[in-house]
């Protein structure tokens, strides 16, 4: 039987992490991921933090990533607040730069690309590598003896292993570390990429090359539920999306694609996003078969080569790529990009609307109810999500970062543990983790960064918050840190002051009011069409498994809500001998997790499920 020394579980940015430590540290690992390539499932919102507290950054971790395929450094970020069309817009970039080093945007599935180049090309110096397509699952324990039970390979011993397999960790529930967390312990995030030419969306967000901005939203966004939005610009593209609490979504169930229209309609929202698309114009029925045959391969052609070159040409990079090897100068590619859009006027009609390249979802722990305070069992460590590890306080919002310090201090206990045998490895990640400052920022406000907050926010009308409110406004723009703290120490603990912050009032109704009374009316300049969720799902690259990975284990209420909650549209209700039952449909299941509460939920076997191209 082969065995390894630490068997790593996801190949997402934490387990990376994890497997790039390992390595420098001159220990065998392999890491196991059920995509057919890395990055294949991965998805984030999303923005990679490197802080200034003593912490282990990504930077820390991959000494080249000056060299990583990172989008844009965010410079500029806002939290606008939103009744219909009047949007009332806050200032937090010196929040946002709060302890911080530098933060990108990142396309997940490209960055955890480059992530596992960088750290295979080290394990394998050491015995180890990356094994794509292959899902755990099982693990046995005989004795000091671990072995692991995948779909894909031959049963393997271990000494070590990391569980860096998501929210939904089949780990956490094969080595019985937790439960699956609860509804009020996550959110779920709904995004799509938006195409937009990377000249335009620095002239659009008045910024300079490789500068980028981010766009925060609440109010009225959301239909009453407890969340926000979100707009981070890439570099030719933009991602952009909404982040709900579960639970407020299972009291009022809303598809979470209905969600995602209505907050791409918001004016302030459509006007950023916004293209010009050409839109096919109907061809007469009276056409002869072969005459069609030959206008839509046209049509397509000149398409094709349109799309491209205009890219090309709103593309700096590009524009110096191709000048001087295939157009002789910018006026040459100019007017090539001319003559093709004349040319399909006869084939198309343009307007303006938004492209949207890709629809996704996934589950995030709130690490202030989600964190497992003990991140281990047996001989398995839990890092990032798999840990319930995340920080959403109000416009913090950070999670990628957290995961990778995390995948660091696992990797040091690991070290530790080694040289006196593994049976207290799990103690040392501990006392490593407890040293952690994310785990206090976790269960703890930040009052510096609160006080930041509230400077920013000089300018709102106050009248119409509540009394609360009004009052901590006031002492949090007037004392000094330390007395702030001791005066609402005494007033409030930690949990009184999350469910003020995280009310309703301060998601949905304070910032309709703010924007109705100190707001800019902003209109839409076009009728935005959006996908319906069947145009999304067919634009997805999803293999199906013929054996199902999730079964429902009975007819609750929370799995009637699924009915609505799923996001695509996987769960139907049903009339059977006139009972009501909700039936499962896996075929587009895209693993976001939202079900898995109350249903035998598994990823699914090596290779299969949803491939995400952009994450």
């Amino acid at each position: 039987m082969e065995r390894y020394e630490v068997t790593i579980v996801g190949g997402g940015s934490a387990g990376l992490a994890a497997l790039m430590e390992l390595s420098r540290l001159g220990i065998q690992a392999i890491l196991l991921e059920s995509a057919n390539m890395i990055g294949g499932k991965s998805v984030t919102g999303g923005i990679l933090y490197s802080k200034i507290d003593d912490v282990y950054n990504v930077d820390d971790i991959y000494e080249n990533f000056n060299e990583a395929p990172v989008e844009r450094l965010i410079t500029g970020y806002y939290l606008n607040a939103v009744s219909h069309n009047k949007v009332y817009t806050i200032d937090l970039t010196e929040a946002h730069k709060h302890k911080t080093k530098f933060a990108y945007s990142v396309l997940m599935g490209k960055m955890n690309r480059w992530f596992a180049k960088m750290a295979e090309e080290k394990a394998m110096k050491n015995g180890g590598g990356i094994l794509t397509g292959v899902h755990v699952k099982d693990v046995i324990w005989k004795g000091e003896k671990s072995i692991v039970i995948t779909d894909e390979l031959e049963e393997f011993e271990t000494d070590v292993i990391i569980a860096a397999d998501g929210v939904n960790s089949e780990l956490a529930w094969i080595s019985k570390a937790r439960e699956k967390f609860e509804p009020q312990a996550l959110y779920q995030g709904v995004k799509c990429i938006v195409r937009l030419p990377e000249d335009i969306i620095e002239e659009r967000f008045d910024l300079n090359d490789d500068e980028g901005i981010a766009h925060l939203f609440a109010g009225d966004i959301s239909r009453g539920h407890n969340g926000g939005g979100f707009l981070y610009t890439n570099k030719d593209t933009l991602s952009v999306g909404l982040v709900y609490h579960l639970d407020s979504l299972i009291k009022n169930p809303t598809e979470p694609y209905t969600l995602l229209d209505n907050f791409l309609r918001i004016p302030i929202v459509s006007n950023l996003i916004a293209d010009e698309v050409p839109i096919p114009k109907e061809l007469s029925r009276e056409i002869p078969k072969e005459e069609e045959i030959r206008i839509r391969f046209t049509r397509a052609s000149l398409l094709k080569e349109w799309e491209e070159l205009r890219y090309a040409y709103y593309s700096k990079s590009a524009r110096e790529r191709l000048i001087g090897k295939v157009y002789s100068s910018i006026e040459e590619m100019e007017n090539r990009l001319k003559e093709l859009r004349t040319k399909l006027e006869e084939f198309v009609d343009f307007s303006t609307n938004y492209v949207e390249l890709e629809y996704s979802t996934k589950l995030v722990p709130d690490g202030k109810k989600a964190i497992m305070d003990k991140p281990y069992a047996k001989n398995v460590l839990f890092i990032g999500d798999a840990a319930g590890r995340g920080i959403f306080i109000g416009s913090r919002i950070e999670g990628i970062n957290i995961g990778i310090d995390d995948a660091a201090r696992a990797a040091r206990a690991i070290a530790r543990a080694k040289e006196k045998g593994y049976e207290h490895v799990g103690e040392h990640y501990m006392q490593l983790i407890r040293a952690s400052p994310y785990t206090r920022q976790i269960k703890n406000i930040d009052f510096e960064y609160m006080k930041i907050f509230v400077n920013a926010c000089a300018g709102i009308p106050t009248e119409s918050f509540n009394i609360f409110l009004r009052l901590a406004f006031h002492l949090i723009s007037r004392a000094s840190i330390q007395e702030l703290a001791e005066r609402v120490a005494k007033m409030l603990d930690q949990r009184t002051l999350f469910k003020i912050i995280e009310s309703n009032d301060a998601y949905v109704k304070l910032p309709i009011e703010i924007a109705e009374k100190a707001g800019r009316v902003v209109n839409a300049n076009y009728n935005i069409r959006t996908l319906s969720i069947d145009e999304r799902i067919a634009k997805l690259d999803i293999e199906e498994d013929s054996e199902p990975h999730i079964r429902i284990i009975e007819q609750s209420k929370f799995i009637k809500s699924m009915v609505s909650l799923c996001p695509t549209k996987c769960y139907i209700l049903e009339t059977i001998n006139g009972r009501e039952n909700v039936i499962l449909q896996h075929e587009g299941c895209i693993e976001c997790g939202t079900c898995s509460k109350e249903t035998e939920w598994r990823h699914t076997k090596g290779e299969k499920g949803v491939r995400y191209k952009y994450g």
